[in-house]
């Protein structure tokens, strides 16, 4: 089983990095390409992900594995919106990260950590946060894009790259609509969170807990100001930016002391 998992994720990581590079080539031809190997490596990554994750015991949810399900909830989400949206040139950062997340999980194989059979809230609860945590990542994904393309365009020498990306506006309305998208799951998250937990500040969740309540606000005041005084540009970009790194170390900051420098579960 192993070995077929390796092989399965193997395939998947192949597909990326073929769609990586066809993305950088660009292109309408090599656009259909990527989006094809890009789907390809979202099918393999699901199966070898869930010959990993679906044990015996449980559903493993430890740390390399639930960043592995995050970044293929990325990719999914990735290659619904290319399909309407002027998102292709996130895959430049979506592709890596998807495989990186794989080769991690292939390189800890040892590390699981699975939960017990959860009810069907405490389910939705976890698949509403890791749907909003995707959603906000494509966000930080886009405000970074959208810092080089302003930073090349100020200086006046804006190469390829940032020709082909769409019209500054355009990148910075599609910003703010992966936001409020994402605040309204992260939102149903606390909800799902306040009415399914049975103690939300228990151990190792009071962290988790109190971080994405600080980056909901952050997220909310972002969205406020951009409604009540037109934020944009710099501003947004670094509210979102500091949203996001506060939501990175709810979701994922108690898993790493936990299960990597504690060696706990």
């Amino acid at each position: 089983m192993a070995n077929l998992t390796t092989i399965v994720a193997g395939g998947a990581i192949a597909a990326y990095g073929t769609g990586f590079w066809l993305l950088w080539r660009g292109g309408d031809t090599t656009r259909r390409g990527m989006l094809a190997a890009t789907a390809i490596g979202a099918a393999l990554h699901a199966v070898s992900l869930g010959r990993i994750m679906l044990t015996p015991q449980g559903i493993d949810l430890s740390l390399f594995s639930a960043a592995a399900l995050v970044s293929l909830m990325i990719v999914l989400l990735f290659l619904v919106a290319a399909f309407g949206k002027p998102l292709d040139r996130l895959g430049l950062a979506v592709l890596p990260l998807a495989a990186l997340t794989l080769i991690l999980r292939l390189a800890f194989a040892g590390e699981v950590h699975p939960l017990s059979h959860l009810p069907l809230g405490m389910q939705l609860h976890i698949l509403v946060s890791i749907l909003a945590f995707s959603l906000l990542n494509v966000a930080a994904f886009q405000a970074v894009l959208l810092a080089w393309q302003d930073w090349q365009l100020r200086h006046k020498h804006p190469g390829r790259f940032v020709r082909s990306l769409p019209p500054l506006q355009a990148m910075e309305t599609l910003l703010f609509q992966l936001i409020g998208a994402g605040f309204v799951l992260l939102s149903a998250s606390l909800v799902t969170g306040l009415l399914f937990v049975e103690d939300l500040f228990a151990q190792h969740l009071v962290h988790k807990t109190v971080l994405s309540i600080a980056s909901w606000g952050v997220f909310g005041l972002l969205l406020w100001g951009r409604w009540r005084y037109g934020w944009r540009g710099k501003t947004a970009i670094r509210w979102t930016l500091g949203g996001f790194a506060v939501l990175l170390l709810a979701y994922f900051g108690s898993k790493l002391v936990l299960e990597i420098i504690l060696r706990r579960a």
